[in-house]
């Protein structure tokens, strides 16, 4: 997009990310994004391989608790699962008037948890049934359509502006209605405010690979635990089929020559809930975990961003590394 003054931060790219763990997870990710190329339409397709082998499982619902002394001799990965994802999502996007933007698309994946040696919380979810035997492993295919407002200023790394969006979509036995709103205000030079608040609904049966995540225009990100909805927390720390996710931020510019280079110091609050179940997915503070952290990013050339952070719950701390803002 060179130095043009539009929110897109290319035309279109192709990106392909690999990468591995000494742990044994790993991540294949081919990522084509034309946000720009077509004048009022937008597409985007992304194939991915992924294993995440240490994932946070904690059983479900907003009160599983935690408890260091369970991680003892045959216990170390009591609170850990492996996971398996291998899917293709598709989204095309169309212009209607100004920041009014429609959304269609649809996924296919298979995902397939595997036990870690010795006792864990998955083992015994699924010994109970909360785990059914029919989720594990899960085909899915899932349709969705949505409605967007974007008046972000640069869309990788927004100083001002609103972004809003509300989608519903349907899988195999379920289906997920999904709402978020961000805003951003840049009251003085080097001062940039963000705030975010979500909420999510499933109904039917969704299975367990569906409710560890929660859907957005971007892709579906994991919640509720980790960078992208309650840092502090390990990723998907808790569990449910509704989901509220909140959080502020305060962002400096130590280093600010805007567009071209951007340091910035940043301090967050999130918080965050999972609803079971036959519960009504409300706005509350009742129930909520929060977190609270700070950390660098650093903005180069309209369309690069590195950020390191870090955050604090009640469990301790997590330490997290990305390419993109949380929100």
């Amino acid at each position: 997009m060179g130095f043009a003054e539009r929110p897109e931060a290319t035309f279109g790219r192709v990106a392909f990310d690999a990468g591995a763990s000494t742990q044994g997870s790993y991540s294949v990710i081919v990522d084509a994004q034309a946000p720009a190329y077509w004048d009022g339409w937008r597409f985007g397709l992304t194939l991915s391989l992924t294993r995440a082998n240490r994932l946070g499982y904690y059983g479900q619902g907003n009160d599983t608790k935690y408890d260091r002394d369970s991680l003892g001799t045959g216990r170390s990965y009591f609170y850990r699962v492996s996971r398996r994802t291998h899917g293709a999502r598709l989204t095309i996007q169309r212009k209607i008037a100004g920041p009014l933007r429609v959304l269609v698309g649809g996924t296919l994946a298979h995902t397939d948890f595997r036990d870690l040696p010795g006792e864990t919380v998955f083992q015994r979810d699924r010994l109970a049934g909360t785990i059914r035997p029919e989720d594990d492993p899960f085909n899915d295919a899932v349709a969705r359509a949505g409605i967007l407002v974007d008046w972000r200023d640069l869309e990788a790394d927004p100083h001002r502006g609103v972004f809003a969006e509300a989608i519903v979509g349907g899988g195999r036995g379920y289906t997920r209605t999904t709402a978020t709103v961000r805003a951003y205000a840049h009251p003085f030079s080097r001062l940039i405010l963000a705030a975010r608040v979500g909420a999510e609904t499933m109904s039917g049966t969704p299975p367990l690979s569906a409710q560890l995540t929660m859907e957005t225009s971007e892709g579906p990100i994991v919640a509720v635990g980790g960078p992208r909805s309650l840092r502090g927390y390990h990723d998907g720390r808790f569990v449910g089929p509704g989901k509220i996710v909140g959080g502020v931020e305060a962002r400096y510019g130590l280093i600010w020559a805007p567009r071209l280079l951007e340091v910035k110091l940043f301090a967050f609050y999130d918080a965050g809930r999972v609803f079971s179940s036959g519960e009504s997915v409300r706005l509350t503070r009742r129930g909520l975990h929060a977190a609270m952290g700070g950390g660098v990013a650093v903005s180069m050339m309209r369309n690069t961003l590195v950020t390191l952070f870090g955050g604090k719950g009640t469990e301790g701390a997590e330490v997290g590394f990305a390419t993109t803002w949380s929100y």
